[in-house]
């Protein structure tokens, strides 16, 4: 009695070909599935941002402090803190302290405007919500500071190139 188990081909394909082709197929599909839902959060990260752009209005503020703060220390507002993911409240985020007015607020920056950000000077900035977007000087140009370049900025500064040169 004889207890091997073996496959019979199909087709006179082998059955290492077929698991090698279901798996070719499991990828494909994959793909498919992965560039179809990053097109649609392209295009929802798109509109957002849109709608921060009609949004924002141009203030002159001085800038207090700023500093790389977890979301629930930086003392936003406690409606801020429960609208973002939890995933996100332990991640530290560019907050900057700034007198608008009368007021004191806690501003979230850009990580793109964070660094061009002078401490203890007045700055034009297009501001949405509490979001500052963009940073001019009220008196002079504002420039960035010389540092070396992480690998994931590096790649961000790239992918911002090609999305503007098309």
């Amino acid at each position: 009695m004889n207890n091997k188990f073996e496959l019979m081909p199909v087709l006179g394909i082998g059955a290492g070909w077929i698991v090698m082709i279901v798996i070719l197929v499991i990828l494909v599909a994959a793909f498919v599935a992965l560039s179809i839902y990053g097109k649609k959060l392209q295009t929802r990260q798109e509109e957002s941002q849109r709608e921060l752009e009609n949004a924002a209005q141009s203030v002159s503020l001085l800038v207090i402090d700023k500093k790389r703060m977890k979301l629930t220390e930086a003392g936003l507002p406690q409606l801020v803190v429960d609208q973002t993911p939890k995933y996100m409240r332990g991640r530290k985020l560019p907050i900057v302290k700034a007198k608008i007015g009368p007021k004191i607020m806690s501003l979230i920056c850009d990580e793109r405007v964070f660094e061009l950000i002078p401490v203890k000077k007045e700055v034009r900035a297009m501001i949405s919500g509490i979001y500052i977007m963009e940073v001019k000087g009220l008196r002079s140009n504002l420039e960035a500071r010389k540092t070396k370049l992480k690998f994931t900025e590096k790649l961000r500064m790239k992918m911002d190139r090609m999305k503007n040169e098309k």
